[in-house]
């Protein structure tokens, strides 16, 4: 008889070690041969993964060599994953990852993540059950209808998802067997999709309206069935979908969206910094939006949480806080808004310049949601720069060539007065002598840290509450002399001790608010520590 367990065993990325199976597991598992007699330790087999990697010029290609090492073996592609952050996060998830959605139908892989129709409507439950394991903690949904700032991508947005949760587990330590990449296909209006023979989705218009809330709602019930213990998040869905669903579901079950919610975490995380590494009070700080959908509101609306928290009332918070989009200043005598932005709009002169309307808000911060590349323009910097002394500049949208000005552009029209954080990842700029450090508000200080903090308490809810919780814990980390080199976030390299100290935080706040669903502990750091997940060959 032929034994093939030793093969399969290999194939099977949960318990593959590769050249790292002892002698007496290659005997026992019939390994003996089918792999080269040295045994490697898990860092030599890093050494082989990065010179490998060095071979390939091209991000795309670096991403794809990732991917296939997490469906060969999930250790040793979260151990490299975690040996350097700063160097291999960018491949994973943003920038590369847009690319890779683009690509996705034509990159023959592994399927990876559950793909449901809206065609399968009332079949969900027997798909999720066709899922191998049984305790899934958290899935990251989209249905691909906005990804990143590329658009509608249909089910090749399903790499979102995957690479969200590969952040999860490197970033926060939230075991990977307890996480569920899924796309929702509900059709395309990606034109060149729908004519493209290797397209795997439906090739139908995008379903909207009633068709598609029953949908969402026949596979949020689905979820919460078969995955009791379930949180869903949704990730990378149009902009007025997105504000409707996270509205409808997050207070019924454990749910957020991290295009609303994180990204507005991490966007106070860092005004928390600045405010307090300059001595100013978070009060005193201005905000005006270019964009108004649903990443500038997610964060305006968390920014009136935190005026209200510390001490503004709520009419007083929305002073605060003006906003931008296509047809110009959000003002009071406009009929075009949608219900959630009527809030945000004042009572003032209409305005259709940008860098005009900056002279007349004076506002201390520009935060760029737009989605739109280069609309922080020379002018709208250098405006900005004339009325503070210190002009806060946040272009958050992503991928880099959506973002709404670059670093270099940033610290060079502002003189090098700026305090600068962008979407996605800048090299550091050398200006008139002094080099200076772009800060990167990516949401990955907070989304795996709170998911940390929710598998551990097995929280029932989120809460913008949690969300601002973990805003604060994150920005108490960022020290002096990292302002000094033009941080406002924490080292990426140090996102694994970061997201302990905020999971924990944010657990002791589940704690505090009767959220939990589990006892607790005594001391809730080594709670959090003994619930983390690390790559290693037990």
């Amino acid at each position: 008889m032929i034994n093939s367990y030793g093969y399969s065993i290999l194939r099977n990325p949960r318990f593959n070690k590769g050249t790292a199976f002892t002698l007496e597991e290659r005997e026992k598992y019939g390994l003996v041969g089918i792999i080269p007699d040295e045994i490697e330790t898990l860092e030599t087999q890093i050494l082989r993964i990065q010179e490998q990697l060095e071979s390939f010029e091209k991000p795309i290609n670096k991403y794809t060599y990732l991917m296939q090492l997490l469906e060969n073996n999930e250790t040793l592609f979260f151990k490299t994953i975690t040996s350097e952050p700063a160097k291999f996060l960018p491949l994973v998830y943003t920038p590369t990852v847009g690319e890779a959605c683009q690509r996705l139908g034509h990159i023959t892989r592994r399927p990876r993540g559950l793909f449901i129709s809206i065609d399968q409507k009332d079949n969900i439950k027997t798909i999720l059950k066709n899922w191998p394991e049984q305790d899934i903690r958290f899935a990251v949904v989209t249905d691909g209808g906005r990804i990143l700032g590329l658009g509608d991508l249909g089910i090749n947005g399903i790499g979102i998802p995957i690479g969200k949760l590969i952040l999860y587990t490197s970033c926060g330590g939230v075991p990977p067997e307890h996480t569920l990449p899924i796309i929702l296909d509900v059709g395309t209006n990606n034109e060149e999709f729908l004519n493209d023979p290797l397209y795997p989705g439906l090739k139908r218009k995008r379903i909207r309206g009633k068709e598609f809330d029953d949908f969402v709602a026949a596979f949020v019930a689905a979820m919460y069935e078969v995955f009791p213990k379930i949180c869903i998040q949704w990730e990378d869905l149009p902009g007025v979908d997105a504000i409707r669903i996270l509205d409808t579901y997050r207070d019924k079950v454990c749910t957020f969206n991290d295009d609303i919610q994180g990204t507005a975490a991490i966007a106070i995380a860092g005004f928390i910094s600045i405010s307090r590494l300059m001595n100013k009070k978070f009060i005193d700080q201005r905000f005006l939006f270019m964009g108004a959908g649903a990443a500038a509101f997610g964060i305006a609306d968390m920014l009136v949480k935190k005026f209200e928290r510390d001490g503004l009332t709520r009419e007083e918070a929305l002073g605060q806080i003006w906003m931008f989009d296509v047809n110009g200043l959000l003002v009071s005598s406009r009929t075009d808004l949608v219900e959630h932005q009527l809030q945000f709009a004042h009572d003032c002169e209409p305005s259709d310049n940008f860098a005009e309307a900056i002279l007349k808000i004076r506002p201390t911060a520009i935060v760029g949601v737009s989605t739109v590349g280069g609309a922080f323009n020379q002018q709208v910097i250098e405006n900005i720069s004339l009325v503070n002394e210190r002009p806060i500049i946040f272009p958050y949208s992503n991928p880099t060539s959506h973002s709404e000005c670059t670093a270099e552009q940033a610290y060079t029209w502002s003189k090098g007065k700026a305090i600068f954080a962008s979407g996605s990842p800048f090299a550091p700029v050398e200006y008139q002598g002094r080099i200076f450090t772009p800060g990167q508000g990516n949401n990955v200080f907070i989304f795996p840290a709170l998911g940390m903090a929710i598998f551990a308490t097995e929280a029932k809810r989120v809460t913008d509450d949690m969300l601002l919780t973990a805003s604060e814990a994150v920005a108490e980390q960022v020290t002096t002399a990292d302002f000094e080199k033009g941080l406002i976030y924490p080292n990426v390299n140090d996102i694994l001790k970061v997201s302990i100290k905020v999971a924990e935080k944010v657990a002791e706040h589940i704690f505090d608010g009767g959220l939990a669903s589990v006892e607790r502990p005594e001391n809730i750091a080594d709670f959090i520590k003994s619930k983390m997940y690390v790559p290693s060959y037990n």
